[in-house]
């Protein structure tokens, strides 16, 4: 009876160590793992493996496996257990067969408990199950769930090669291996998601400072911007164009292959590219292409596709557009050299440079437009205060009003002709070339189609044209030849609607002038009138003023010599050379049969 009750304290005693060993091992393996955890910070790798060494241990299993899941597919990432099983294992994508344990998992089960995984629906109907199962050698298995507010994350599952059930202990141990996966998996999110919004705040800064050090030049913008959204959206190569409303233009690229850069500088993006631009045109919303490969432009033919692909080496592509008020002006465009879709936060981030892009073009725009209105009115203020301090002396006016216009112009070659009896003269030049400016002050010409200025004044409206090479009216050859000449404006000067001159600007190259630079050189046009006709107001008051004088000097003769003419008729005749502008002159009186001398000035002796 003794001997008894001491085998049964033995036996508790047993059990109760037994029990103290495992509870500690837990206990080891859990503090362990959270070590893991704490020490690998986002990285999960070494967090899954530890966990399933672990579980595999503790619940006296040969192999293991834990998964995650995407939404779509399972995907081992740790496995302990035989090494080419191991290998095979992790390069599926596991879509989960009809009945099979993930399947279960799949639909909401948190614990699935196989006694033995031969005798179960899934291995007798579905082959790649069998393969699993064959391939792995296992036969009782345990899977948990790893869930977070009803989201599947993924699971865990042990194995035995032998048929025995996992133990209450043992299901309760791989959930709890489970619960610290999943927090693993948690923080490892926040983690990653605090780490990518500290990156996207710092690159919005660094883009935002290169913008405040950088005002009105936008190339180093667009290149910090575009490296900036390469690097966060794990893009190889990309580049930043802008839009004019009918040509695209390349502002920044990187990564680029060289022969596809060659190539895309002669060819810039076009509605052509795969009818991808064309997209962009008219939704102005993202297009994620995945493979080019597989897109019909470049199974085509297609030469924008095919320089892509076989020059770049594109396979998966995004093109954001850039957007102002709605109103396409450019895009973003990166792709990456193998298919990897770009998510949706990557997508969202360069939406966000691309916002930031208008931001700057608009600043750069409004930096532009204000220093080139400080120009313009510095510009006329000096040509104003030319015309105030040059009161009727207008060749000083003419000059400074040629050469001010001409630089905001951005031409080297202008000038500015007014009437000259029936034809017009050139009154100042501007130009690189003496030769020129010579031919210039030489010429002389008539309204008429076969100039661009003689058609500006024929037409009294401004002539603007392209390329006078290839305008057919044009009939001077030497503008082109001796001038040089390509792109032209002619403005005319209007007085009552009627032609007093004419301001010519030209080109060497074929670059019209903008509508702006047009408006300029009417203001200009219209100073030179203004200049003109003051001119002229200020010429007809001095003779008025000079012939009032006059006539008060010779009433005053008069009035001072009465009876005596001599005094007279001299005063009169010198008051009428003087006003007249003459070198000499005689008064004669006439009394019917002759005429008598009565004065004479500077008159040349008689022979």
């Amino acid at each position: 009876m003794l001997d008894d009750e001491v085998a049964d304290l033995r036996r508790a005693n047993a059990e109760l160590h037994q029990r103290l060993d495992e509870a500690l091992a837990r206990e080891v393996a859990t503090a362990e793992v959270l070590q893991v955890i704490n020490s690998s910070l986002g990285d999960l790798t070494p967090v899954f493996d530890a966990m399933l060494d672990k579980a595999t241990r503790l619940c006296e299993a040969a192999q293991g496996q834990l998964y995650t899941y995407d939404g779509k597919a399972f995907r081992a990432v740790a496995v302990h257990g035989v090494s080419n099983f191991a290998d095979w294992y992790q390069r599926l994508d596991l879509v989960p067969a009809p009945g099979a344990t993930l399947d279960k998992i799949l639909g909401g089960e948190p614990i699935v408990h196989l006694v033995d995984a031969t005798d179960t629906e899934a291995y007798r109907s579905s082959p790649q199950y069998r393969r699993m199962v064959d391939s792995s050698g296992a036969r009782s298995a345990l899977t948990v769930a790893l869930r977070t507010n009803d989201r599947l994350l993924g699971a865990v599952n042990v194995n035995r090669p032998e048929v025995r059930p996992f133990t209450d202990k043992q299901i309760a141990l791989l959930q709890n291996f489970a619960q610290q996966a999943v927090i693993a998996m948690e923080n490892a999110r926040l983690l990653t998601e605090t780490r990518e919004a500290l990156e996207q705040q710092t690159a919005a800064a660094e883009v935002l400072q290169v913008i405040n050090s950088s005002p009105g030049d936008l190339t180093p913008v667009f290149d910090a911007m575009l490296d900036k959204a390469m690097r966060l959206c794990e893009a190889v190569c990309g580049g930043l164009f802008t839009y004019d409303g009918e040509r695209f233009h390349t502002v920044a690229t990187r990564g680029v292959p060289a022969a596809m850069a060659r190539f895309r500088e002669k060819n810039p993006p076009t509605e052509r590219l795969g009818g991808h631009v064309k997209r962009l045109l008219e939704t102005r919303r993202p297009v994620h292409v995945l493979d080019w490969m597989q897109e019909e432009a470049y199974r085509s033919g297609d030469i924008d596709a095919s320089a892509l692909v076989d020059l770049g080496g594109a396979r998966t592509n995004i093109l954001v557009p850039l957007l102002k008020d709605e109103t396409l002006v450019g895009f973003f465009g990166i792709y990456r050299q193998e298919v990897r879709p770009f998510t949706d936060k990557q997508i969202a981030l360069l939406q966000n440079f691309a916002a930031q892009a208008v931001i700057a073009m608009e600043n750069a725009r409004l930096l532009t437009e204000t220093r080139e209105a400080l120009e313009q009115q510095t510009a006329t203020a000096e040509v104003l205060q030319v015309i105030n301090s040059s009161p009727g002396n207008l060749t000083p006016v003419f000059n400074a009003l040629v050469e001010t216009a001409a630089r905001l112009c951005n031409t080297n070659r202008a000038g500015l002709a007014i009437r000259d009896g029936d034809a017009y003269r050139y009154v100042a030049t501007r130009s690189l070339s003496p030769e020129w400016d010579a031919y210039l002050r030489e010429l002389s010409f008539t309204p008429g189609r076969g100039t661009f200025t003689g058609r500006s004044l024929l037409e009294r409206r401004v002539i603007h044209v392209a390329d006078i090479a290839a305008d057919p009216e044009h009939a001077m050859p030497e503008i082109v030849t001796l001038g040089d000449l390509r792109s032209v404006l002619a403005v005319p000067l209007l007085r009552e609607s009627e032609p007093i001159g004419v301001l010519a600007f030209a080109r060497q190259h074929v670059e019209p002038f903008t509508e702006r630079q047009i408006a300029l050189a009417e203001t200009f046009a219209a100073q030179a009138v203004i200049a003109m006709e003051n001119a002229r107001l200020l010429t007809e008051t001095r003779e008025a003023l000079e012939q009032q004088t006059a006539t008060a000097e010779v009433l005053q003769a008069i009035n001072s010599s009465p009876g005596d003419f001599a005094p007279v008729f001299d005063a009169m005749l010198e008051k009428a050379l003087r006003l007249c502008d003459a070198t000499f002159g005689i008064m004669q009186t006439y009394d019917g049969e002759a005429f008598h001398t009565m004065a004479h000035h500077n008159s040349p002796p008689l022979r």
